[in-house]
């Protein structure tokens, strides 16, 4: 356990993050038609929702999505080309800024499938996944059984 602990404490957000230029995400002011075409193509759940200057502002999920047109006795698709992403988007997340430890982004998957990461200037960098960590445990542990 202590060399995984030795492991961990080497490597830092930026050895395990997903790059901004792989994840998908939409725009603050895309209508929610746009963004449930990425949801539904990318086979996401929530994907992070960025400005023009790659800020991050929020997630949006499909479950926000169709909350937000559920009228009382149908679904009013027609509202997806009307209605934006600030709209329904969730702008209480988690967030991890790059210099922030591998511990404290342990801590926040905990409850998260990923956390979006940013830089001391806001700008998204990209996200810290679940897999990404269990996948640097699974070749630890590897190591250790060879």
């Amino acid at each position: 356990m202590i060399s995984l602990h030795k492991e961990f404490l080497g490597t830092t957000l930026p050895d395990l993050i997903i790059p901004v230029e792989r994840v998908a995400h939409v725009q603050v002011r895309n209508n929610l038609e746009h963004s449930l075409l990425v949801l539904t193509k990318t086979g996401y759940t929530a994907v992070p929702v960025l400005d023009a200057k790659y800020q991050l502002h929020g997630l949006v999920s499909t479950t926000q999505i169709m909350d937000s047109i559920l009228g009382l006795e149908r679904i009013e698709f027609d509202r997806l080309d009307k209605m934006v992403v600030e709209d329904v988007m969730n702008k209480e997340i988690p967030r991890l800024s790059l210099s922030d430890s591998v511990e404290k982004g342990l801590e926040l998957l905990v409850n998260h499938p990923f956390v979006c990461v940013e830089n001391n200037e806001h700008v998204f960098e990209g996200i810290l996944t679940r897999r990404s960590i269990l996948e640097r445990l699974s070749t630890h542990f590897q190591k250790l059984n060879k």
